[in-house]
């Protein structure tokens, strides 16, 4: 077995309950219970798109996950379906204004709300605020 993590699916099979960790707005992981449909896929971020030998699109997700040949559409920081028994990515959301987003560092962790707009500072850390 592996630890679990963010956005990381639990069944109870006993109960044949599921359930998505989630953090809490004290930083803590919560459980959330999920439908039996809900519970076959994974959210998960990409941190980086790249090409690998041979020109092949890669991209990486934030369980270290590796998903060959993405949409070309997805970049950083989208967000990314990926059915968890095949690991296949299924659709994907732009990181934008209007999306909703979980704030997954630092104080604010848990929060969520709507993307207002996004500062960038090219070398240094990025900005986006929330409403």
């Amino acid at each position: 077995f592996s630890p679990a993590g963010f956005m990381d699916v639990v069944q109870i099979e006993k109960t044949k309950e599921n359930f998505r960790l989630l953090y809490d707005t004290k930083a803590r992981f919560a459980l959330h219970k999920i439908s039996k449909e809900e519970s076959t896929y994974k959210l998960c971020r990409v941190r980086k798109v790249f090409r690998g030998l041979r020109g092949t699109p890669y991209c990486t997700t934030h369980d270290g996950r590796t998903l060959r040949y993405p949409d070309p559409e997805v970049r950083a920081y989208d967000t990314v379906r990926v059915e968890i028994p095949s690991g296949k990515m299924l659709d994907h959301v732009k990181f934008e204004a209007g999306n909703t987003a979980m704030i997954r560092g630092g104080n604010n962790m848990g929060r969520v709300g709507l993307i207002m707009h996004r500062e960038r500072h090219p070398g240094s850390f990025e900005i986006v605020h929330l409403k």
